[in-house]
């Protein structure tokens, strides 16, 4: 199957905003005017420092927000609009259009029930044949790299290593054929050799079926490897769009700059980890203006007071009041290259990830 993406968006994000209750009852801003636009077979990594609102980003998709929360803007998949689903509607977008795959497959999966009976739950609700449905599972399974299917299938979760576990997360998400694929950092508690391996697995069986995938992550690398397209947020705003290929040898803004510039290398002892100077704010602290200007080496005045419009640029957009300049190179001297190290990962195939075996591990 040819891994471009569509033409038709899939998933389209209008504005949209959240809010949460606080502690003390008040509204607090999470995610403040978020434009992200995702086509049918296209890989869209949403990257960014802790607390800027990659994962509620796709709580809202999939209407996994917490209770009291407040949702503006639009949420449309297909051309429908999730915020308005409810009741058996809301659950058969959740079965049938939507997939999830969370951070920790231990927390997701209920530890009182076999594999088995976790990845043929939804076949039953839909009352399908149970022998057809275990068919079907065990050869998901089989594609994931996990040997002796039936056999994994008969055991419970604390029986799994973690990396086998978050292939059944993976197994069950994929069995079910959703349109849209939500990976809240589906890697992260696990070794980076079988964090090659199941991140290939999954990116080779979502491009077979041809399915988009929204894919949240700290490593930009990865994503850059994974992905056709980089999302980058701070502060609950998104800062820059970029494909794979412009975002690491030409990105725009200072944020993005920064956080390439921190990636540490491979091959090369430093004598310092490379960090972005400052600390994060959430979009509850940050003031009128870019969210990023108090860390900003090239802030102007206007920076701190007005938020600027995205502008396009051959590689996608950019929100920053000096992207212009950057763009001409300008602003060089005072900004970290954007190519100072190699780091080992190629974003020139994105859909076809870091390399890594097949083969199970305990």
């Amino acid at each position: 199957m040819n891994s471009e993406p569509a033409a038709d968006p899939l998933l389209r994000l209008r504005d949209l905003r959240l809010d949460i209750l606080g502690a003390d009852g008040a509204d607090l801003p999470i995610l403040r005017g978020i434009d992200l636009t995702l086509r049918a077979g296209e890989a869209v990594g949403i990257v960014g420092e802790s607390g800027s609102g990659k994962s509620m980003t796709l709580r809202c998709v999939g209407r996994l927000t917490p209770p009291g929360a407040r949702i503006t803007g639009d949420v449309l998949v297909g051309g429908h609009d999730v915020n308005r689903l409810r009741g058996k509607d809301l659950r058969r977008y959740r079965q049938t259009q939507v997939g999830y795959i969370f951070q920790d497959p231990r927390a997701a999966i209920n530890p009182m029930h076999t594999v088995g009976d976790f990845l043929l739950e939804p076949a039953r609700d839909r009352g399908e044949d149970r022998t057809a449905a275990a068919t079907a599972a065990a050869a998901t399974l089989t594609r994931m790299g996990i040997t002796d299917p039936l056999r994994r299938m008969r055991q419970y979760p604390f029986e799994l290593s973690g990396g086998l576990l978050q292939r059944v997360m993976i197994a069950s998400v994929l069995l079910a054929g959703p349109a849209l694929l939500l990976a809240d950092e589906p890697t992260t508690a696990l070794d980076v050799t079988t964090q090659s391996e199941v991140l290939a697995l999954t990116d080779r069986l979502r491009r077979d079926r041809g399915i988009a995938m929204l894919f949240v992550t700290h490593d930009l690398d990865l994503a850059m490897a994974v992905c056709h397209r980089i999302v980058v947020l701070y502060a609950g705003r998104v800062l820059e769009v970029s494909d794979s290929r412009t975002i690491r040898r030409a990105a725009l803004h200072p944020y993005t700059r920064a956080l390439l510039a921190s990636r540490p290398p491979v091959g090369i002892r430093l004598p310092r980890i490379p960090v972005i100077p400052g600390a994060p704010v959430s979009a509850a602290d940050a003031g009128p203006g870019c969210p990023f200007a108090a860390r900003c080496p090239v802030a102007l005045p206007v920076c701190g007071s007005e938020v600027p419009a995205p502008t396009a640029h051959p590689g996608g957009t950019v929100a920053c009041h000096r992207a212009a300049e950057i763009a001409a190179g300008a602003l060089d001297p005072l900004l970290p290259s954007v190519a100072q190290h190699p780091t080992g990962l190629d974003p020139a195939t994105p859909g076809n990830p870091v390399p890594g075996g097949t083969g199970e591990r305990a």
